[in-house]
């Protein structure tokens, strides 16, 4: 019955998938979290930048961002992110594209958690002498932080989902094998199952874990 699956590499697509939700959701949470920081700084233009990029990304379908870093950043200026084999280079500017959506909403999570905190809190601690960077990774983002496991969850979600638009670019993960395949083979439905499939044993786990570390990590009001 599965015969025609010989010859396709589905568990090395699939780890190309699981590589490309790892790094790009790294990279979300540390662009993200700047550009919440940036959101609720007391300086005006950090305040503007944070709110034009989020506001301007979210608005961008992803596809158009990842074949910009192909043709904009690799074949129009040249950049390749250190890298020499085309397939390498495909996949960190894939990963470069993800990072930079993505981001976008992580921000808006965090900030959304931010807002959760206590306003007495933070003029305390501004009362007794700390800065705001101070405030704000020792008081504000360690809440925030845990008020948002469930909705960051939702996010890496997504991500994992929205790795397929890197095939767009000819990296090699699962959206791309099944392409190949549907187009090789007659088992259409059959081959669409099994990549569901996949994708549900990805996302899952990972929705019910990050729900009950949500659960335990919750700040008590």
């Amino acid at each position: 019955m599965f015969d025609f699956l010989q010859g396709y590499d589905l568990l090395g697509a699939f780890w190309v998938t699981v590589q490309l939700t790892v790094y790009s959701a790294i990279g979300s949470l540390v662009w993200g979290t700047l550009l919440a920081a940036m959101r609720v700084s007391p300086v005006p233009l950090m305040r503007g930048f944070g709110t034009a990029y989020v506001n301007i990304v979210r608005n961008i379908p992803l596809t158009v961002i990842i074949v910009f870093t192909s043709l904009g950043l690799f074949q129009t200026l040249g950049v390749s992110l250190g890298a020499e084999r085309f397939t390498t280079i495909n996949f960190r500017l894939a990963v470069l594209g993800l990072t930079a959506y993505t981001s976008a909403f992580v921000c808006e999570a965090l900030r959304s958690g931010i807002n959760t905190v206590p306003l007495g809190q933070v003029e305390a601690a501004r009362a007794i002498g700390l800065s705001f960077p101070q405030v704000l990774r020792l008081i504000v983002l360690p809440q925030a932080f845990r008020s948002v496991v469930a909705p960051l969850a939702n996010v890496l979600i997504a991500l994992t989902k929205n790795t397929t638009v890197a095939a767009t670019i000819g990296v090699a993960e699962a959206a791309l094998l099944m392409r190949e395949m549907i187009e090789n083979e007659a088992q259409l439905l059959l081959i669409s199952a099994i990549f569901a499939v996949g994708f549900l044993c990805l996302t899952l786990p990972t929705g019910l874990l990050l729900g009950w570390v949500a659960k335990k990590v919750a700040v008590k009001r």
